[in-house]
Protein backbone atom coordinates (compact mmCIF):
# COMPACT_ATOMS: atom_id res chain seq x y z
CA UNK A 1 0.00 0.00 0.00
CA UNK A 2 0.78 3.33 -0.26
CA UNK A 3 1.65 5.96 2.32
CA UNK A 4 -1.40 8.46 1.31
CA UNK A 5 -3.84 5.20 1.11
CA UNK A 6 -2.63 3.77 4.84
CA UNK A 7 -3.02 7.17 6.18
CA UNK A 8 -6.46 7.94 4.91
CA UNK A 9 -7.06 4.07 6.27
CA UNK A 10 -5.64 4.35 9.69
CA UNK A 11 -6.79 7.63 10.14
CA UNK A 12 -10.49 6.21 9.57
CA UNK A 13 -9.78 2.81 11.65
CA UNK A 14 -8.36 5.27 14.93
CA UNK A 15 -11.09 7.62 14.40
CA UNK A 16 -13.63 4.46 15.18
CA UNK A 17 -11.88 3.94 18.89
CA UNK A 18 -13.60 5.36 21.93
CA UNK A 19 -11.68 7.44 24.81
CA UNK A 20 -11.95 3.55 26.70
CA UNK A 21 -10.43 1.61 24.07
CA UNK A 22 -7.30 4.76 23.67
CA UNK A 23 -6.79 4.86 27.38
CA UNK A 24 -6.90 0.97 28.09
CA UNK A 25 -4.62 0.48 24.85
CA UNK A 26 -1.64 2.90 25.55
CA UNK A 27 -1.93 1.82 29.43
CA UNK A 28 -1.30 -1.79 27.84
CA UNK A 29 1.70 -0.19 25.33
CA UNK A 30 2.84 1.32 28.60
CA UNK A 31 3.36 -1.95 30.38
CA UNK A 32 4.71 -3.81 27.70
CA UNK A 33 7.69 -0.90 27.27
CA UNK A 34 8.99 -2.50 30.15
CA UNK A 35 9.94 -5.37 28.07
CA UNK A 36 12.30 -2.98 25.50
CA UNK A 37 15.85 -3.04 26.39
CA UNK A 38 16.30 0.89 27.30
CA UNK A 39 16.19 1.51 30.55
CA UNK A 40 19.97 1.47 30.94
CA UNK A 41 20.05 5.18 29.07
CA UNK A 42 19.04 8.94 30.63
CA UNK A 43 17.35 11.19 27.51
CA UNK A 44 14.13 9.98 26.48
CA UNK A 45 12.51 12.10 23.92
CA UNK A 46 8.53 11.99 24.37
CA UNK A 47 5.36 13.43 21.95
CA UNK A 48 2.27 14.50 23.95
CA UNK A 49 -0.81 13.58 22.19
CA UNK A 50 -3.32 15.55 20.04
CA UNK A 51 -6.49 14.32 21.97
CA UNK A 52 -9.15 15.04 19.03
CA UNK A 53 -7.24 13.42 16.83
CA UNK A 54 -7.15 9.83 19.23
CA UNK A 55 -3.61 9.18 19.04
CA UNK A 56 -1.89 6.93 22.37
CA UNK A 57 -2.28 8.35 25.65
CA UNK A 58 1.34 8.89 26.29
CA UNK A 59 0.52 9.90 29.89
CA UNK A 60 1.29 6.63 31.30
CA UNK A 61 4.81 6.23 29.42
CA UNK A 62 5.77 9.87 31.19
CA UNK A 63 4.57 8.79 34.40
CA UNK A 64 6.87 5.40 33.81
CA UNK A 65 9.71 7.41 32.78
CA UNK A 66 9.11 9.86 35.70
CA UNK A 67 9.23 7.02 38.24
CA UNK A 68 12.61 5.51 37.09
CA UNK A 69 14.25 9.33 37.09
CA UNK A 70 14.72 9.60 33.36
CA UNK A 71 15.03 13.03 32.01
CA UNK A 72 12.12 13.44 29.46
CA UNK A 73 12.33 15.82 26.67
CA UNK A 74 9.51 17.03 24.68
CA UNK A 75 9.38 18.30 21.31
CA UNK A 76 7.72 21.99 20.33
CA UNK A 77 7.01 22.83 16.32
CA UNK A 78 9.01 25.19 14.96
CA UNK A 79 8.45 26.04 11.73
CA UNK A 80 8.96 22.99 9.71
CA UNK A 81 11.25 21.60 12.45
CA UNK A 82 11.05 20.37 16.22
CA UNK A 83 13.03 21.84 18.89
CA UNK A 84 13.18 19.80 22.47
CA UNK A 85 12.76 20.78 25.80
CA UNK A 86 13.82 19.47 29.18
CA UNK A 87 10.71 18.85 30.90
CA UNK A 88 10.74 20.07 34.63
CA UNK A 89 8.76 21.22 37.22
CA UNK A 90 8.36 25.06 35.72
CA UNK A 91 7.68 23.57 32.48
CA UNK A 92 4.68 25.63 31.24
CA UNK A 93 3.03 23.61 28.28
CA UNK A 94 0.14 25.08 26.03
CA UNK A 95 -1.88 23.90 23.21
CA UNK A 96 -0.50 24.61 19.48
CA UNK A 97 -2.42 25.67 16.99
CA UNK A 98 -2.76 21.86 15.98
CA UNK A 99 -3.72 20.82 19.14
CA UNK A 100 -0.17 19.66 20.49
CA UNK A 101 0.52 20.34 24.24
CA UNK A 102 3.80 21.98 24.04
CA UNK A 103 6.64 23.89 26.35
CA UNK A 104 6.72 27.08 25.91
CA UNK A 105 10.41 27.34 26.32
CA UNK A 106 13.16 26.36 29.48
CA UNK A 107 15.90 24.05 28.74
CA UNK A 108 16.83 23.37 25.40
CA UNK A 109 18.42 19.77 24.66
CA UNK A 110 20.29 19.07 21.19
CA UNK A 111 19.09 16.53 19.23
CA UNK A 112 22.77 14.41 20.24
CA UNK A 113 21.85 14.20 23.64
CA UNK A 114 19.01 12.58 23.23
CA UNK A 115 19.06 8.47 23.79
CA UNK A 116 15.33 7.32 23.32
CA UNK A 117 12.96 8.62 20.78
CA UNK A 118 8.88 7.51 21.09
CA UNK A 119 8.35 8.71 17.66
CA UNK A 120 4.37 8.82 16.91
CA UNK A 121 2.65 7.00 13.96
CA UNK A 122 -0.63 6.18 12.04
CA UNK A 123 0.57 2.46 11.06
CA UNK A 124 3.80 0.67 10.49
CA UNK A 125 5.45 -1.96 8.32
CA UNK A 126 6.84 -5.49 9.22
CA UNK A 127 10.44 -4.02 8.31
CA UNK A 128 9.65 -1.01 11.08
CA UNK A 129 8.79 1.67 8.44
CA UNK A 130 6.31 3.99 9.51
CA UNK A 131 3.49 6.18 8.30
CA UNK A 132 2.81 9.39 10.67
CA UNK A 133 0.85 12.78 8.75
CA UNK A 134 3.19 13.24 6.25
CA UNK A 135 4.85 16.85 7.28
CA UNK A 136 8.04 15.10 7.50
CA UNK A 137 8.61 16.46 11.21
CA UNK A 138 10.19 13.26 12.75
CA UNK A 139 12.46 12.37 10.08
CA UNK A 140 13.76 15.56 10.22
CA UNK A 141 14.50 15.30 13.87
CA UNK A 142 15.79 11.98 13.60
CA UNK A 143 18.15 12.69 10.89
CA UNK A 144 19.82 14.85 13.35
CA UNK A 145 19.80 12.52 16.32
CA UNK A 146 23.27 10.44 16.86
CA UNK A 147 22.63 7.28 14.13
CA UNK A 148 22.65 5.05 17.83
CA UNK A 149 19.17 7.07 19.10
CA UNK A 150 16.63 4.42 19.93
CA UNK A 151 13.39 4.63 17.73
CA UNK A 152 10.74 3.32 19.12
CA UNK A 153 6.66 3.77 17.79
CA UNK A 154 3.54 3.42 19.51
CA UNK A 155 1.02 1.70 17.80
CA UNK A 156 -2.58 0.84 18.82
CA UNK A 157 -3.18 -1.44 15.71
CA UNK A 158 -1.12 -4.28 14.63
CA UNK A 159 1.57 -4.02 11.72
CA UNK A 160 0.61 -3.99 7.68
CA UNK A 161 2.73 -6.43 5.50
CA UNK A 162 4.79 -3.51 3.43
CA UNK A 163 4.27 0.36 2.76
CA UNK A 164 5.40 0.38 -0.89
CA UNK A 165 6.40 3.69 -0.97
CA UNK A 166 9.30 3.70 1.60
CA UNK A 167 12.18 6.48 0.45
CA UNK A 168 15.73 7.43 1.61
CA UNK A 169 14.60 10.22 3.94
CA UNK A 170 11.86 7.57 5.73
CA UNK A 171 13.94 6.67 9.04
CA UNK A 172 13.09 3.12 10.17
CA UNK A 173 12.23 2.68 13.92
CA UNK A 174 14.23 -0.06 15.92
CA UNK A 175 10.99 -1.47 18.12
CA UNK A 176 7.22 -0.77 17.49
CA UNK A 177 5.37 -1.26 20.81
CA UNK A 178 1.43 -2.48 20.52
CA UNK A 179 -1.02 -3.55 23.30
CA UNK A 180 -0.31 -7.17 22.20
CA UNK A 181 3.29 -7.20 20.88
CA UNK A 182 6.46 -5.73 21.20
CA UNK A 183 8.45 -5.81 17.93
CA UNK A 184 11.94 -5.81 16.96
CA UNK A 185 13.52 -4.71 13.76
Amino acid sequence: MLKHEIRAEFKAKRNLLSIEDIESKSLEISNRLLEVPIWKFSFFHLFLPIIEFKEIDTQPILTLLQGKDKNIVLPKVNGNYLEHFLLTDNTILKQSKWGIPEPQDGIHIDEKKIDVVFVPLLAFDLKGNRVGYGKGFYDRFLSKCKKEVVKIGLSVFEPIPKISDIVDSDIPLEYCVTPEKLYTF
